[in-house]
């Protein structure tokens, strides 16, 4: 089989994410990486292709270099999509300009800086035809997956009430430092959007949310936390949300919840019964209903749906993570390149990054304007 030739913007030596990225295209034998900028300064750039075993010639200065040249390659040689793993302000440039010259684009969230940014994107996407994928990697876990179904089959009932978390603290010991605070490019506006916390974590949640509920957020209101005054980007917020269908709930968000690592939890409850994930417990789904035995669902059995089970990939017992959830998209989108059937839902499209920008900017309003309801 030939795999598709991909291309990384990003994602170097210093990155979190970028290792991430690398395995989970690799999980399938989907992808070969053939070249890309992990790193602004060259030499640095062409050390880490070293290091990880790439050949020096598709590695290139900058993203300019880089679209310049591959797009003067033969198509059945040049980068066939191309993963954007930069800060946030880079993604609205970079991912216009792939789009522009053919290429199939997989980007970290948040899709851009603002909602006019990621409408452009979208309209010049449905003009171009290519494959665009935004990296909400939570929605290729397995049992995450088995929610969005069971809740699809009508299995708790008609959703009444949502809740959902995501704590972590790791910006607390820089918070409380007017320098680490004032040196944090997920704290500047220039490069991180208006928004840190909401912008970063909170978009997972609502992303998630409208994901496995099959409902649209219709209003919110939001109160969010900035500490300082010299602090323009919020660390902590609560969101309270009205659904399409009428039910209520709340994203809580912060960065700041003192000792959590990635505490990312989400509450369905419906009428009939409800679901219940946690990100740092992935593997399991809890289901509780009020005329029988509490349940849990594990993956890698034959009562989960064929979607959940389409993305597992060792038996049951043997735990997965988070790079099993980004391979899973990136099979998502190996699928939707090589033009084959895909579940529904199987990777976030570009309108569901479309929806994030969205949300970020009425939250940030809705806080501005002195805590009041704003319609999405």
């Amino acid at each position: 089989m030939n795999k598709i030739r991909l291309g990384i913007l990003g994602g170097g030596s210093d990155s979190l994410i970028g290792v991430v990225h690398r395995i989970a295209s690799q999980m399938f034998d989907k992808f070969k990486i053939v070249g890309g900028v992990f790193n602004p300064n060259l030499e640095k750039n062409l050390d880490f292709a070293k290091k990880i075993d790439l050949p020096q010639n598709r590695i290139y200065k900058d993203f300019e270099t880089l679209v310049e040249e591959e797009i003067r390659l033969p198509i059945d040689k040049r980068m066939q999509v191309i993963s954007i793993l930069t800060p946030n302000y880079l993604h609205y440039p970079m991912a216009k300009k792939l789009i522009q010259n053919g290429f199939n684009v997989i980007c970290e969230k948040p899709l851009t800086t603002s909602h006019a940014e990621a409408l452009e994107l979208e309209l010049l996407q449905k003009e171009k035809k290519c494959v665009f994928a935004v990296t909400y990697t939570y929605t290729g876990y397995p049992m995450v997956r088995q929610m969005k179904q069971m809740i699809a089959d009508g299995v708790i009932g008609e959703i009444q009430k949502v809740d959902l978390q995501y704590y972590q603290g790791w910006i607390n010991p820089i918070i409380h430092d007017i320098k680490k605070r004032s040196n944090t490019w997920r704290l500047n506006p220039e490069k991180s959007g208006i928004s840190c916390c909401i912008g970063d974590i909170g978009t997972h949640a609502f992303d998630m949310l409208e994901y496995v509920s099959n409902l649209k957020v219709s209003k919110l209101l939001s109160d969010l936390n900035y500490l300082y005054q010299d602090n323009p980007m919020d660390v902590d917020g609560t969101i309270l949300l009205r659904m399409s269908n009428g039910s209520k709930g709340l994203i809580r968000a912060s960065q700041i919840a003192t000792g959590e690592e990635n505490n990312f939890t989400v509450a369905i409850y419906g009428k009939k019964g409800a679901l219940k994930w946690e990100q740092e417990n992935p593997n399991y789904l809890n289901y509780l209903s009020e005329n029988k035995p509490f349940q849990i669902f594990k993956r890698g059995n034959p009562y989960n749906s064929n979607f959940s089970e389409d993305g597992v990939k060792i038996p049951a017992g043997h735990p997965e993570g988070i790079f099993d959830a980004m391979g899973n998209i990136y099979k998502g989108v190996a699928k939707a390149i090589n033009n084959e059937k895909c579940f529904s839902g199987e990777y976030p499209k570009l309108s569901e990054g479309v929806r994030g920008m969205l949300f970020i900017e009425k939250a940030i309003a809705s806080n501005n304007k002195g805590n009041i309801w704003v319609e999405l």
